[in-house]
């Protein structure tokens, strides 16, 4: 019974997967705006289900299952080459098929070893016990390198994560981002499980647990396909920024004082902080000047990154919303968007960390005095 829901998940996940690459190969306009590695990525799994369906349903032969072996080492590197290229402008470049150089390796090897001798060759690997041993060493090489960009995809997605964080007033919706890391995680430490028990000649033990691993490529091809389905933007690259990157700031002290003044004058008379989506270049471009130089002045001359300035504008806005005649008539909710906050949990934590107690509190001991 389990063996045939498992089946029937894994002709589900694979039509979906190939539903999407239609999708995307029918529509240019889709094709433009979508991250590229999500499609190699659907094609890769593909290429690992196609062999378990074609086993239970065509009876395909070795041969034809071998070939499935080639997503092997060819998962790890896109799982990578995706997370950094959905959190930054970074595109497709040439250097980029270096990290696809060991899959391209074990290809070959597997095709050489594996789906091209004779039977008879084949037969005789089993009975010496030598297939057995190559394939240990082949799925343990295998499981070594996608485990290894999986912690590099995490580290990268930190780092990203931080380096995003710094640019904007907003709080980034990451969520996809670190769920398809943690379903990925999941896939691999289902694998890493199966391997390990392979080693305990438990024969029997380890088909029932290999099924385990189709559930997990099956699980992450539909988490793709949800995602496309509710969230489709999140596959989208990030557009290119024009903006040059200029080199450290040669400002003066008297300098950075001047800027300052001009800022306060900025967020009093023109408060781009009501923008909810104010990005750190665009009151750079307000001050004439570029994003480094400003990120060196709210360090040196106000204490604040930019997240905690704008926010600081932000909360002191709403406290003048609130003791408005109209702000009894709006939610704190309603209040702090007007101030320019996109998210409950963010005004409250950062009310709280400014001002040293919630808004409600701090608007209560206001009417008291």
């Amino acid at each position: 019974m389990a063996s045939s829901m498992i089946d029937h998940l894994l002709y589900f996940a694979f039509f979906q997967g190939l539903f999407l690459l239609v999708i995307y190969g029918v529509s240019y306009s889709k094709r433009q705006v979508i991250n590229g590695y999500v499609l190699v990525l659907v094609a890769i799994l593909m290429l690992g289900l196609v062999a378990k369906i074609g086993l239970h349903s065509w009876g395909w032969q070795r041969q034809l299952k071998g070939i499935s072996e080639f997503s092997i080492l060819l998962f790890g590197p896109t799982v990578y080459l995706f997370v950094e290229s959905t959190l930054s402008d970074k595109r497709f470049s040439k250097s980029v098929l270096l990290h696809y150089v060991p899959g391209v390796v074990y290809s070959l090897v597997v095709t050489f070893y594996y789906i091209l001798p004779p039977q008879e060759v084949i037969q005789a690997r089993v009975l010496s016990g030598e297939l057995f041993r190559v394939v240990h060493i082949l799925v343990g090489f295998g499981l070594t390198v996608n485990i290894i960009y999986f912690v590099f995809s995490v580290l990268k997605f930190k780092e990203l994560k931080n380096s995003l964080q710094s640019e904007v007033s907003y709080v980034l919706n990451l969520g996809f981002v670190r769920n398809f890391l943690i379903a990925i995680g999941g896939c691999l430490l289902t694998w890493l499980t199966v391997y390990l028990i392979s080693f305990g000649h438990r024969s029997q033990i380890e088909i029932i647990s290999r099924e385990f691993i189709w559930l997990a490529v099956a699980l992450i091809m539909l988490f793709i396909a949800y995602y496309q389905m509710v969230a489709p933007g999140v596959f989208q690259l990030l557009p290119i920024s024009n903006k040059v990157k200029y080199a450290q700031s040669q400002f003066s002290k008297d300098d950075l004082d001047k800027l300052k003044l001009e800022l306060e004058q900025i967020m009093e008379q023109k408060k781009p902080y009501l923008n909810a989506r104010l990005l750190k270049s665009d009151l750079a471009e307000l001050l004439s000047i570029n994003a480094p130089e400003l990120s060196r002045l709210l360090n040196e001359r106000i204490g604040m990154n930019f997240f905690d300035y704008v926010n600081y504008h932000r909360i002191h806005e709403f406290i003048r919303l609130a003791k408005s005649p109209t702000g009894a008539q709006k939610t704190l909710v309603g209040l702090a968007q007007d101030a320019g906050f996109n998210s409950k949990s963010t005004f409250n934590k950062s009310f709280k960390e400014i001002m040293g107690c919630p808004p409600s509190e701090y608007l209560k001991k206001q009417t008291v005095t």
